[in-house]
Protein backbone atom coordinates (compact mmCIF):
# COMPACT_ATOMS: atom_id res chain seq x y z
CA UNK A 1 0.00 0.00 0.00
CA UNK A 2 3.01 1.87 0.37
CA UNK A 3 4.67 1.53 -2.48
CA UNK A 4 1.03 2.41 -4.03
CA UNK A 5 0.46 6.19 -2.64
CA UNK A 6 4.50 6.50 -3.39
CA UNK A 7 3.76 6.24 -7.15
CA UNK A 8 1.01 8.10 -7.01
CA UNK A 9 2.18 11.20 -5.01
CA UNK A 10 4.93 11.06 -7.85
CA UNK A 11 2.74 10.49 -10.73
CA UNK A 12 -0.65 12.54 -9.97
CA UNK A 13 1.30 16.30 -10.51
CA UNK A 14 2.52 15.26 -13.83
CA UNK A 15 -1.29 13.92 -15.14
CA UNK A 16 -3.00 16.61 -13.04
CA UNK A 17 -1.21 19.76 -15.02
CA UNK A 18 -1.26 18.18 -17.92
CA UNK A 19 -5.40 17.48 -17.55
CA UNK A 20 -5.28 21.51 -16.50
CA UNK A 21 -3.72 22.31 -20.06
CA UNK A 22 -6.03 19.61 -21.80
CA UNK A 23 -9.39 21.60 -19.37
CA UNK A 24 -8.47 24.73 -20.39
CA UNK A 25 -8.39 24.48 -24.41
CA UNK A 26 -11.38 22.58 -24.15
CA UNK A 27 -12.96 25.12 -22.12
CA UNK A 28 -12.69 27.81 -25.21
CA UNK A 29 -9.30 29.63 -23.26
CA UNK A 30 -6.89 31.14 -25.47
CA UNK A 31 -3.24 29.10 -25.43
CA UNK A 32 -0.70 30.30 -28.12
CA UNK A 33 0.82 27.15 -28.43
CA UNK A 34 3.70 28.11 -30.61
CA UNK A 35 5.21 31.14 -28.12
CA UNK A 36 4.64 29.44 -25.27
CA UNK A 37 6.83 26.27 -26.79
CA UNK A 38 9.74 28.74 -28.27
CA UNK A 39 9.72 30.31 -24.93
CA UNK A 40 10.72 26.87 -23.08
CA UNK A 41 12.61 25.02 -25.47
CA UNK A 42 14.77 28.53 -26.24
CA UNK A 43 14.35 30.27 -22.54
CA UNK A 44 13.34 28.17 -19.37
CA UNK A 45 14.39 24.80 -20.54
CA UNK A 46 18.01 25.82 -21.43
CA UNK A 47 18.20 27.51 -18.24
CA UNK A 48 17.11 24.78 -16.18
CA UNK A 49 19.36 21.75 -17.99
CA UNK A 50 22.09 24.78 -17.30
CA UNK A 51 21.34 24.97 -13.58
CA UNK A 52 20.83 21.06 -12.71
CA UNK A 53 24.09 20.55 -14.20
CA UNK A 54 26.01 23.33 -12.57
CA UNK A 55 24.15 22.54 -9.16
CA UNK A 56 24.19 18.87 -9.04
CA UNK A 57 25.98 17.16 -6.05
CA UNK A 58 26.11 13.74 -8.65
CA UNK A 59 29.99 12.65 -9.44
CA UNK A 60 30.86 13.33 -13.10
CA UNK A 61 31.67 9.62 -13.23
CA UNK A 62 28.36 8.66 -12.59
CA UNK A 63 27.07 11.01 -15.00
CA UNK A 64 29.46 9.73 -18.02
CA UNK A 65 28.55 6.34 -17.28
CA UNK A 66 24.59 7.37 -17.57
CA UNK A 67 25.96 9.72 -20.55
CA UNK A 68 27.15 6.69 -22.71
CA UNK A 69 24.65 4.26 -21.44
CA UNK A 70 21.97 6.67 -22.96
CA UNK A 71 23.81 6.78 -26.16
CA UNK A 72 23.60 2.93 -26.06
CA UNK A 73 19.75 2.73 -25.35
CA UNK A 74 19.15 5.53 -28.05
CA UNK A 75 21.25 3.44 -30.92
CA UNK A 76 19.77 0.07 -29.85
CA UNK A 77 15.87 1.06 -30.14
CA UNK A 78 16.44 3.28 -33.32
CA UNK A 79 17.84 -0.06 -34.84
CA UNK A 80 15.40 -2.41 -33.39
CA UNK A 81 12.46 0.30 -34.51
CA UNK A 82 13.88 0.46 -38.16
CA UNK A 83 13.86 -3.09 -38.46
CA UNK A 84 10.20 -2.91 -36.88
CA UNK A 85 9.08 -0.54 -39.01
CA UNK A 86 10.88 -2.39 -41.86
CA UNK A 87 9.56 -5.81 -41.40
CA UNK A 88 5.78 -4.46 -40.73
CA UNK A 89 5.69 -2.17 -43.88
CA UNK A 90 5.11 1.00 -42.01
CA UNK A 91 6.58 4.46 -43.79
CA UNK A 92 9.51 5.50 -42.26
CA UNK A 93 9.03 9.12 -42.51
CA UNK A 94 6.09 8.79 -40.62
CA UNK A 95 6.39 6.46 -37.81
CA UNK A 96 10.36 5.83 -37.31
CA UNK A 97 10.65 9.13 -35.39
CA UNK A 98 7.96 9.00 -33.06
CA UNK A 99 8.45 5.37 -32.36
CA UNK A 100 11.96 6.03 -31.47
CA UNK A 101 11.87 9.22 -29.07
CA UNK A 102 9.66 9.38 -25.97
CA UNK A 103 8.68 12.86 -24.02
CA UNK A 104 11.75 12.88 -22.29
CA UNK A 105 11.40 16.96 -21.65
CA UNK A 106 7.34 17.25 -20.87
CA UNK A 107 7.06 14.03 -18.96
CA UNK A 108 10.72 12.36 -18.46
CA UNK A 109 11.93 15.34 -16.23
CA UNK A 110 8.95 16.22 -13.68
CA UNK A 111 8.99 12.51 -13.32
CA UNK A 112 12.88 12.09 -12.71
CA UNK A 113 12.20 15.27 -10.40
CA UNK A 114 8.99 14.05 -8.23
CA UNK A 115 10.40 10.73 -7.74
CA UNK A 116 14.05 10.87 -7.17
CA UNK A 117 14.41 14.50 -6.59
CA UNK A 118 17.23 16.89 -7.41
CA UNK A 119 19.62 13.68 -7.88
CA UNK A 120 17.16 12.52 -10.14
CA UNK A 121 16.81 15.80 -12.56
CA UNK A 122 20.18 15.64 -13.01
CA UNK A 123 20.56 12.41 -14.44
CA UNK A 124 17.38 13.42 -16.32
CA UNK A 125 19.14 15.87 -17.94
CA UNK A 126 21.58 13.95 -19.13
CA UNK A 127 19.26 11.42 -21.15
CA UNK A 128 16.86 14.48 -22.18
CA UNK A 129 20.06 15.90 -24.21
CA UNK A 130 20.91 12.48 -25.50
CA UNK A 131 17.53 12.53 -26.84
CA UNK A 132 17.45 16.10 -27.86
CA UNK A 133 20.64 15.98 -29.96
CA UNK A 134 19.67 12.37 -31.67
CA UNK A 135 16.17 13.67 -32.51
CA UNK A 136 17.42 17.50 -34.02
CA UNK A 137 19.66 15.15 -36.25
CA UNK A 138 18.73 11.76 -37.19
CA UNK A 139 15.06 12.43 -36.32
CA UNK A 140 14.70 15.90 -38.46
CA UNK A 141 17.14 13.83 -41.70
CA UNK A 142 14.41 11.34 -41.47
CA UNK A 143 10.97 12.89 -41.37
CA UNK A 144 12.55 15.85 -43.81
CA UNK A 145 13.37 12.93 -46.02
CA UNK A 146 17.60 14.55 -45.85
CA UNK A 147 18.70 17.72 -44.74
CA UNK A 148 21.85 18.91 -42.19
CA UNK A 149 22.63 17.28 -39.17
CA UNK A 150 24.32 20.12 -37.89
CA UNK A 151 20.64 21.96 -37.39
CA UNK A 152 21.37 20.97 -33.66
CA UNK A 153 24.13 23.32 -32.97
CA UNK A 154 21.53 25.68 -33.34
CA UNK A 155 19.06 24.62 -30.62
CA UNK A 156 20.12 26.80 -27.14
CA UNK A 157 19.06 23.60 -24.84
CA UNK A 158 22.40 21.82 -26.82
CA UNK A 159 24.65 24.68 -25.75
CA UNK A 160 23.48 24.83 -22.44
CA UNK A 161 24.02 20.87 -21.86
CA UNK A 162 28.04 21.50 -22.91
CA UNK A 163 28.21 24.51 -20.81
CA UNK A 164 26.63 23.00 -17.89
CA UNK A 165 28.85 19.38 -18.80
CA UNK A 166 31.57 22.04 -18.04
CA UNK A 167 31.45 23.83 -15.49
CA UNK A 168 29.95 20.95 -13.95
CA UNK A 169 33.63 19.17 -15.17
CA UNK A 170 35.51 22.23 -14.15
CA UNK A 171 33.55 22.90 -11.22
CA UNK A 172 32.74 26.49 -11.97
CA UNK A 173 29.95 28.21 -11.05
CA UNK A 174 28.43 31.98 -12.38
CA UNK A 175 27.97 34.92 -9.62
CA UNK A 176 25.41 34.35 -7.28
CA UNK A 177 22.69 36.88 -8.87
CA UNK A 178 23.18 35.12 -12.57
CA UNK A 179 22.52 31.77 -11.27
CA UNK A 180 19.35 32.69 -9.05
CA UNK A 181 18.05 34.39 -12.37
CA UNK A 182 18.91 31.23 -14.53
CA UNK A 183 17.06 29.02 -11.78
CA UNK A 184 13.88 31.25 -11.46
CA UNK A 185 13.84 31.03 -15.16
CA UNK A 186 14.08 27.40 -15.13
CA UNK A 187 11.54 26.92 -12.34
CA UNK A 188 9.13 27.52 -15.05
CA UNK A 189 9.60 24.92 -16.94
CA UNK A 190 8.57 22.05 -15.65
CA UNK A 191 4.77 23.78 -15.39
CA UNK A 192 4.79 25.22 -18.84
CA UNK A 193 5.96 22.03 -20.37
CA UNK A 194 3.27 20.02 -18.31
CA UNK A 195 0.12 22.28 -19.15
CA UNK A 196 1.62 22.39 -22.48
CA UNK A 197 1.33 18.74 -23.46
CA UNK A 198 -2.27 18.83 -22.17
CA UNK A 199 -3.07 21.38 -24.35
CA UNK A 200 -0.94 20.31 -27.52
CA UNK A 201 -2.93 16.89 -26.80
CA UNK A 202 -6.04 18.43 -27.25
CA UNK A 203 -5.51 20.30 -30.31
CA UNK A 204 -4.41 16.98 -31.75
CA UNK A 205 -6.52 15.43 -34.59
CA UNK A 206 -5.61 11.59 -34.12
CA UNK A 207 -6.15 9.17 -36.48
CA UNK A 208 -5.68 5.02 -36.74
CA UNK A 209 -6.25 4.66 -32.80
CA UNK A 210 -6.46 1.02 -32.45
CA UNK A 211 -3.14 0.81 -34.96
CA UNK A 212 -1.60 3.51 -32.49
CA UNK A 213 -2.44 1.90 -29.09
CA UNK A 214 -0.55 -1.70 -30.73
CA UNK A 215 2.21 0.34 -31.98
CA UNK A 216 2.64 2.52 -28.80
CA UNK A 217 2.22 -0.10 -26.29
CA UNK A 218 5.14 -2.23 -29.11
CA UNK A 219 7.14 0.80 -28.08
CA UNK A 220 7.08 0.81 -24.27
CA UNK A 221 7.60 -2.49 -24.33
CA UNK A 222 10.96 -2.48 -26.90
CA UNK A 223 12.41 0.89 -24.75
CA UNK A 224 11.86 -0.41 -21.11
CA UNK A 225 13.34 -3.42 -22.39
CA UNK A 226 16.24 -2.45 -24.39
CA UNK A 227 16.55 0.64 -21.58
CA UNK A 228 16.94 -2.02 -18.83
CA UNK A 229 19.42 -4.44 -20.17
CA UNK A 230 21.49 -1.30 -21.13
CA UNK A 231 21.39 -0.36 -17.30
CA UNK A 232 22.34 -3.20 -16.25
CA UNK A 233 25.00 -3.87 -18.67
CA UNK A 234 26.73 -0.17 -17.57
CA UNK A 235 26.06 -1.52 -13.74
CA UNK A 236 24.28 1.84 -13.04
CA UNK A 237 23.38 3.20 -9.91
CA UNK A 238 20.05 2.60 -8.64
CA UNK A 239 18.59 6.20 -9.59
CA UNK A 240 20.42 6.40 -12.86
CA UNK A 241 19.31 3.30 -13.81
CA UNK A 242 15.80 4.03 -12.67
CA UNK A 243 16.20 7.22 -14.73
CA UNK A 244 17.35 5.97 -17.58
CA UNK A 245 14.12 3.04 -17.91
CA UNK A 246 11.70 6.32 -17.23
CA UNK A 247 13.33 8.57 -20.03
CA UNK A 248 13.29 6.23 -22.59
CA UNK A 249 9.99 4.70 -22.04
CA UNK A 250 8.35 8.03 -22.10
CA UNK A 251 5.32 8.48 -24.22
CA UNK A 252 5.42 9.71 -28.09
CA UNK A 253 6.54 13.58 -27.93
CA UNK A 254 4.40 15.88 -29.19
CA UNK A 255 7.17 17.29 -31.23
CA UNK A 256 7.27 14.34 -33.43
CA UNK A 257 3.62 15.40 -34.86
CA UNK A 258 5.09 19.07 -35.42
CA UNK A 259 7.97 17.70 -37.16
CA UNK A 260 5.16 15.23 -39.62
CA UNK A 261 3.11 18.21 -39.91
CA UNK A 262 6.47 20.70 -41.11
CA UNK A 263 8.04 18.00 -43.31
CA UNK A 264 4.93 16.61 -44.86
CA UNK A 265 4.56 13.21 -43.40
CA UNK A 266 1.01 12.00 -42.30
CA UNK A 267 0.95 14.13 -39.40
CA UNK A 268 -2.82 12.60 -38.31
CA UNK A 269 -1.00 9.28 -37.82
CA UNK A 270 1.79 10.31 -35.67
CA UNK A 271 -1.17 12.49 -33.69
CA UNK A 272 -2.48 9.25 -32.68
CA UNK A 273 0.28 7.67 -31.45
CA UNK A 274 0.65 10.75 -29.43
CA UNK A 275 -2.58 10.37 -28.18
CA UNK A 276 -2.71 6.66 -27.30
CA UNK A 277 1.12 6.45 -25.92
CA UNK A 278 0.07 9.21 -23.48
CA UNK A 279 -3.01 7.43 -22.32
CA UNK A 280 -1.53 4.43 -21.67
CA UNK A 281 1.81 5.99 -20.28
CA UNK A 282 -0.89 6.36 -17.38
CA UNK A 283 -1.03 2.93 -17.34
CA UNK A 284 2.41 1.80 -17.56
CA UNK A 285 4.86 4.66 -16.04
CA UNK A 286 3.42 3.91 -12.66
CA UNK A 287 4.11 0.33 -13.30
CA UNK A 288 7.90 1.09 -13.83
CA UNK A 289 7.90 3.23 -11.19
CA UNK A 290 6.88 0.57 -8.84
CA UNK A 291 9.66 -1.67 -9.93
CA UNK A 292 12.54 1.01 -10.02
CA UNK A 293 11.45 3.31 -6.81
Amino acid sequence: MNLVLTVLEIVSPVFLLALVGFVWVRTGHEYRLEFVTKLAMTLSVPALIFTALVNTSIEPSALTALLFAAIAAYGAVTVVTMIAVKVIGLERRTFLNPLIFGNTGNLGLPLALFAFGEEGLGYAVVVFAVMAIWSFTFGVYVTAGGGSPMKAAKEPLVWATLLGGLFLWQDWTLPRFAMNTLQLLGQIAIPIMLITLGVAVARLHPRGMPRAMVLSLGKAVVCAGVAAGVGYYFALPPIAFAVLVVQVTTPVAVTSYMLAEKYGADSDSVAGLVVASTLLSVAYLPIILAFVI
